[in-house]
């Protein structure tokens, strides 16, 4: 199996359509990669960096698309959308109200995929403040070949999105038909059970719901799925689990799923509610925080029995 950081794919796919679309302006916060210094290399008068001035990012990135371009605005992602969360939601997100633009905040680093920097890096509340603001598409892929697909969605809306990637190499959960327009995949077709999940949450889920036999969603566009096909995807399903690497009960994946899906008894899994300064793997800071493995398992046999 291949393994692919999400941002890379995403950023080579957008470098070799700005050979032919002069539109295209990226912005980025001090933050790097070396498919970004070739963007920088080959184009240079479409390529700013900001430094470190998040704020500063996003107010650059608006002027930008008001004048028409098509502009990705690059940080790390607790600090591109609570450092500067004013400007998105004044700059953005009323803004692009009564003005058409194009922008498309790029953040790095969802849930604690960064586990070892500790909780500054740790971005667990990004899917909850992002969903409150209007007119903004809230973007949570689970590999890289969804981000790869998303660079034609991205190009070709003139509407606020924002992108949240993994920080860490992944591999494939499907092949490269994407219905964007669908907004989720079926990752997995059992029985008795719906988990829906997002992000790196997917990965996790996968092997258990083939050894449960349960079935497993992926939602990736949060907040502009089809509503009436998950409707039809989960009718059949009594019990459904929600499945985020981010606060559980707090606004994020969960509140959408609960809100829309009121006659279903639904779980919510995420982290507890609190800041988490242990060190170690991913899966070691899920299991000193409500999510590890074995008690999602745990809770899913409790239901599929």
């Amino acid at each position: 199996m291949q393994i692919k950081a999400m941002r890379d794919v995403f950023l080579a796919a957008l470098y070799e359509e700005m050979e032919n679309d002069k539109s295209i302006f990226f912005l980025a916060a001090d933050f790097g990669s070396p498919i970004l210094d070739k963007i920088r290399a080959q184009y240079p008068s479409r390529f700013i960096n900001v430094g470190i001035a998040e704020q500063n990012l996003i107010n650059v990135a608006t002027g930008l698309a008001l004048e028409g371009f098509k502009v990705f605005a690059y940080a790390i992602a607790p600090f591109i959308t609570m450092r500067c969360f004013e400007q998105i939601r004044v700059n953005v997100s009323v803004l692009s109200s009564i003005r058409e633009m194009n922008i498309n905040i790029i953040g790095v680093g969802a849930g604690v995929s960064y586990a070892m920097s500790g909780p500054t890096h740790h971005c667990l509340e990004d899917l909850s403040i992002m969903r409150t603001l209007p007119n903004i598409e809230v973007f949570s892929p689970s590999d890289y070949v969804t981000a790869e697909m998303y660079v034609k969605r991205a190009l070709s809306m003139q509407t606020p999105k924002y992108i949240r990637f993994d920080a860490q190499p992944l591999g494939a959960l499907r092949e490269d038909i994407i219905e964007f327009d669908k907004g989720f995949d079926v990752l997995h077709r059992g029985q008795k059970v719906a988990i829906i999940s997002t992000g790196y949450m997917s990965h996790k889920a996968i092997t258990m719901a083939k050894d449960l036999n349960v079935t497993l969603i992926d939602l990736y566009l949060i907040n502009q799925y089809d509503h009436a096909k998950l409707k039809e995807a989960l009718h059949e399903f009594d019990t459904l689990v929600t499945l985020e690497e981010a606060f559980a009960n707090s606004g994020g994946l969960d509140a959408e799923i609960n809100f829309h899906f009121k006659d279903k008894k639904i779980i919510n899994l995420g982290f507890d509610k609190k800041y988490t300064f242990d060190i170690g793997s991913r899966e070691f800071i899920h299991q000193h925080n409500g999510l590890g493995m074995e008690r999602i398992k745990m809770i899913l046999m409790e239901n599929v029995l």
